[in-house]
């Protein structure tokens, strides 16, 4: 008696930006491809209530506070705005429907087939979605990830008292008083929304310093500019408890070390204290898989499980939590099952904080290139960069880490307005081995904010010519 044959050559579990990628990119190649996805709109986490909303909002509230006395009024520009909150959120919710169409769009473009609902592992070469067994030749795992919970602090959406990210961005009215659980990207840029809106924001954080893991000078400064703007910081300290009391939360907070507890009050809480791999649910244990400590799926360099003709990529796999992250790795992921060579250089990725300013960087922090050897370091200041001073944006810098010996670039950070469009110039050219020198002598337009990489490069070898 013959094998059932496969139904798909690739299927991928999962249409976030690594999965729908992966898809897209697998038909592309000529394979027979399906993409299963419980959700009512393809996107994942991302497209749907993370990266696509929040820079809606973001950017919503960075002209309303614009207009209601910052940068416009000294441009001579005065104006009296009114906030109309649920207009803001039509504009946000308008953004994601014509973005998660567009996927939509792209699936039946390249014959991809939407197999609507969770999949999940019955044997190493098939699932089970909405009841149906699907058998494919190569799956793919991309079911990204979700907010991790904090013991003691209980998530309830609906109510809006305690919320996490994709309730801070739901919010029915701006709160008084919002305290955020976590000194991270996620709440530094959900906090900073509603504090332009008009809210108190305190921001609780266990460790020492804002922004784990990121170089110690912007982590120092990123702090001061936000303290500048009006936003609380209560650093190491954790919170113990959460109770909701009428429509109102007291949190229980303790000095991180020990020590005496205190108690605040707040009309909104936001718990954004990371972020955990979705694979509950999946039954891997029945296609033969297990995860590490971490809840991930480990995987070799092209993105191959331990089974073969499973593959995993995105947040499921060790590495940075990022959408763009995900995007090369299901590019790559989709090259390989074809037969081609598909790469993903894990050292050049870059990274951005969508706060105002922003902050990027690519490569390694100053601390982490001291670990592997001698340095060089160039920095330059975004108040002498003649476009950020027109635009009233002095806040930050930029930093450049060479190798003292090589001069090879090893990691770029910047603090300015639009830091996630320069940083891609510094990761395109660490992508290439150039050093400071390269980027130094490189023309740049004037005047842009870019111009800042090229004097912080110059800035490596003492001849920056604007400080």
């Amino acid at each position: 008696m013959s094998e059932q044959p496969y139904d798909y050559d690739v299927l991928v579990i999962g249409a976030g930006p690594g999965g729908y990628v992966a898809a897209i990119r697998a038909a592309q190649l000529g394979l027979k491809t399906a993409c299963a996805e419980g959700r009512e709109t393809l996107g994942g986490t991302c497209l749907n209530v993370g990266c696509i909303p929040s820079k809606a909002m973001l950017h919503a509230s960075e002209y309303f506070e614009a207009a209601a006395g910052g940068a416009m009024a000294k441009m001579g520009i005065k104006v009296k705005p009114e906030l109309d909150l649920p207009a803001m959120h039509g504009q946000r919710t308008d953004a994601v429907k014509g973005l998660t169409a567009g996927i939509e769009y792209l699936f039946k473009k390249n014959k991809v087939d939407w197999l609507k609902g969770y999949a999940a592992f019955t044997s190493a070469d098939t699932v089970e979605v909405a009841g149906k067994a699907v058998r494919a030749k190569n799956i793919i795992i991309a079911t990204g990830s979700s907010v991790t919970p904090l013991p003691g602090v209980a998530v309830d959406n609906d109510k809006q008292v305690i919320v996490d990210s994709t309730g801070a961005l739901e919010l029915a009215k701006v709160p008084g008083h919002m305290v955020v659980i976590g000194g991270g990207v996620i709440g530094l840029e959900l906090g900073s929304v509603w504090r332009r809106l008009g809210a108190k924001v305190t921001v609780v954080e266990f460790l020492d310093q804002i922004l784990p893991g990121m170089d110690g000078d912007v982590r120092k400064e990123a702090n001061k500019i936000f303290k500048k703007q009006g936003i609380d910081f209560k650093l190491k300290t954790k919170v113990t408890k959460a109770e909701v009391k009428g429509k109102k939360a007291v949190l229980t907070l303790e000095p991180a070390a020990g020590g005496e507890a205190e108690t605040l009050e707040a009309d909104v809480v936001l718990v954004a204290i990371g972020r955990r791999p979705n694979t509950d649910g999946l039954a891997l244990d029945k296609a033969g898989l297990a995860t590490n400590q971490r809840g991930q799926v480990e995987t070799d360099h092209d993105f191959r499980t331990s089974v073969p003709g499973i593959w995993a990529i995105g947040d499921v796999v060790p590495g940075p939590m990022l959408a763009h992250k995900a995007e090369d790795e299901g590019i790559a992921c989709a090259e390989n099952i074809a037969g081609q060579t598909g790469i993903v250089n894990h050292d050049v990725i870059p990274s951005v904080v969508y706060t105002m300013p922003e902050i990027a960087s690519v490569g390694l922090s100053e601390e982490a290139a001291k670990e592997r050897g001698e340095v060089k370091v160039g920095k330059f200041p975004m108040m002498a960069n003649s476009r950020a001073k027109t635009n009233h944006e002095p806040d930050g810098f930029v930093k450049v880490i060479a190798d003292a010996k090589t001069d090879r670039v090893l990691g770029v950070w910047c603090i300015a307005s639009v830091a996630g469009t320069m940083i891609a110039q510094a990761a395109q050219a660490m992508e290439f081995g150039a050093t400071s020198e390269d980027i130094a002598y490189t023309c740049h337009a004037h005047p842009t904010h870019s111009e800042a990489i090229k004097e912080a490069a110059m800035a490596v070898t003492g001849k920056p010519i604007h400080i």
